[in-house]
C-alpha cells in the first residue's frame, strides 16, 4: 500500500493511504506531498495521483540504465582518512582539484571544465552550465578526471582536507539524489553529476548555516563526502524531528525537510553559545551529521592565534608576561 505524507506550513501529516491523501488534498491543495519513489517533496497541485477521482498510483518510472562507472574502494585511517579507488580498464573517477594523494602510472589525469559527468563530452553550453553551477557553490570551475588507461587493476587515492571522516554513499541506493553542504564533496565515480540545490525559504537560506545554495549529487554511482570530527548517520522516521546546530549538517535525503527555529529566548540566543537559530530536520529520510564543522575548528584556531590576543603557551599563570619572559614575544 502506498503511504503518503502531506506538509502544510511546516506541519507534517501522515502516513495515510491514497484515498485519505486525496481527501486531504481536496480540502487544502496548498501544500506539499511525498511518497516512496519521490526524489523530493512536490506541490500537491502538481501531483496527478492526488487529484479528485484518481485512486490508482501512477506507474513507477522504468528502471534507468546505469550511467556511472562501477568502482571498488577502501578507506584507510582514522582521524585523517583517505579513500583508495580501484579502477578497471576504461573506468574513471572524478575529484576536486588538489584532492589526489597518489595514483598508479597507468591512471591518466585530465582537467575538465565543469563536473565531468557527461560521458560523451557534451557541448560547450552544457560544460559552461556545469561550471557555472560549481562556481555558485564556491568550488573551482574545473575538476580532475582519473582514467585507467592500462591493463588489469589500477588505483588512485584521495585524501581528506582536514581531520574527520570520509562518507561513502551509493546514490543508486538513495533514490539517485543527495543534498549536501557546499564543501563536503571529495570524489565520485564518473557519471555522477555535481549540481546545485536552492533553498526556497528565505530565513533558512539566511540563517540555516548552509546558505541559499547547497550541492546536489545526482546519479547511480558511488560518491565520497568528507565531514569533520565524528560522523553520525541517522535514519529518521516519518514525522520525526531533530534539532541540529546549523553547521553540523553534512547531507540529507531530498525527502527530509530542512528548516530553522529560534534557539530559545533572547537570553539563550545571545549567551547560549549556539547562535540565534538552529536547524530543524523532519523525516522521513536519512541524514548525516558531523561533530566538528570546519568553521568551528577554524574559529577556535583563529581565536587562539597570538595576533587575535590568544596565547601560544598553555596554562601559564603569568599570561602574556610569561610569554615575554620565555622569549615567545
Amino acid at each position: 500500500m502506498t503511504q503518503w505524507y502531506l506538509s502544510y506550513d511546516g506541519s507534517q501529516i501522515g502516513p495515510m493511504d491514497t484515498a485519505e491523501a486525496i481527501a486531504k488534498a481536496r480540502e487544502n491543495p496548498n501544500g506539499f506531498a511525498w511518497r516512496q519513489g519521490f526524489a523530493q517533496w512536490l506541490p500537491i497541485a502538481q501531483i496527478d495521483e492526488l487529484r479528485p477521482g484518481s485512486q490508482v498510483p501512477a506507474a513507477p518510472p522504468p528502471p534507468r540504465t546505469r550511467q556511472a562507472d562501477e568502482i571498488d574502494f577502501k578507506i584507510y585511517g582514522a582521524e585523517m582518512q583517505f579513500v583508495e579507488i580501484e579502477l578497471d580498464p576504461g573506468e574513471s573517477a572524478v575529484a576536486e582539484a588538489g584532492a589526489m594523494m597518489y595514483k598508479d602510472s597507468s591512471v591518466a589525469m585530465e582537467t575538465v571544465f565543469g563536473d565531468g559527468s557527461s560521458s560523451g563530452g557534451g557541448g560547450f553550453m552544457e560544460k559552461l552550465l556545469g561550471a557555472g553551477k560549481r562556481l555558485l557553490t564556491g568550488e573551482s570551475l574545473f575538476m580532475t578526471v582519473f582514467t585507467h588507461t592500462g591493463q588489469g587493476k589500477a588505483h588512485v587515492a584521495f585524501g581528506a582536507p582536514y581531520p574527520g571522516n570520509i562518507i561513502p554513499v551509493h546514490l543508486g541506493e538513495m533514490g539517485g539524489t543527495l543534498i549536501c553542504q557546499k564543501d563536503s564533496f571529495l570524489c565520485a565515480a564518473k557519471g555522477v553529476s555535481i549540481g546545485i540545490y536552492f533553498q526556497r525559504k528565505i530565513l533558512t537560506g539566511l540563517f540555516g548555516g548552509e546558505g541559499f545554495i547547497m550541492q546536489k549529487l545526482d546519479g547511480d554511482g558511488m560518491v565520497f563526502m568528507h565531514a569533520g570530527g565524528t560522523v553520525v548517520e541517522r535514519q529518521m522516521d516519518a514525522g520525526e524531528t531533530l534539532h541540529v546546530d546549523t553547521g553540523c549538517i553534512v547531507a540529507i535525503e531530498p525527502s527530509v525537510q530542512f528548516d530553522i527555529q529560534q534557539a530559545g529566548g533572547i537570553k539563550t540566543a545571545l549567551f547560549g553559545g549556539e547562535g540565534l537559530f538552529f536547524a530543524t530536520l523532519r523525516g522521513p529520510g536519512k541524514v548525516w551529521l558531523q561533530s566538528l564543522p570546519f568553521s568551528r575548528l577554524a574559529g577556535r584556531m583563529l581565536q587562539a592565534a597570538p595576533q587575535r590576543g590568544g596565547s601560544k603557551g598553555e596554562g601559564s599563570i603569568l599570561g602574556a608576561l610569561g610569554d615575554l619572559i620565555d622569549g615567545d614575544n
